[in-house]
């Protein structure tokens, strides 16, 4: 198992330091840094303070991503996902949760509300050419490998 270094500053005194929660998990649990419940009405977005700052090694990336059961069970998620923090990024981080669901959804302090993955990121370059080499799928978009 590969392990990555990375530096966390506690912003809120709620804040929680995020967490695997078994052994090969490939996300580890944010906790929500709210001090009082926060109400999210259905169809609405709320951003939810995590309370910390962190920095990530070059060519790393942090991408937040939904919780599963609150998914499934709420209808409640990120609008964004995945949404990335950047290996530049020093602010506060905080996690945007949209409720899809009928009925208003509480997130009360210190509630695990979405997962974080660490992973490497490659940066690119473009070659401008004249033409594209040519593949059995050829410019076939969505659905067109099947339904």
């Amino acid at each position: 198992m590969h392990h990555v270094q990375v530096k966390y500053k506690k912003l809120r005194e709620t804040a929680s330091i995020p967490s695997y929660q078994s052994e090969h998990a490939a996300g580890m649990d944010l906790h929500s840094a709210n001090t009082e419940d926060i109400t999210i009405a259905a169809g609405e977005i709320a951003m939810i303070p995590l309370g910390f700052a962190i920095a990530l090694p070059d060519h790393y990336e942090a991408q937040v991503r939904p919780r599963s059961g609150l998914a499934s069970k709420f209808g409640v998620t990120l609008p964004n996902a995945p949404g990335t923090i950047d290996a530049d990024y020093r602010g506060e981080c905080c996690v945007p949760l949209i409720n899809h669901g009928n009925s208003s959804f509480i997130v009360s302090p210190n509630m695990r509300i979405a997962q974080m993955i660490i992973a490497p990121v490659v940066q690119a370059t473009f070659d401008v050419v004249d033409e594209l080499d040519e593949t059995t799928r050829g410019a076939g978009g969505f659905g067109s490998t099947g339904a």
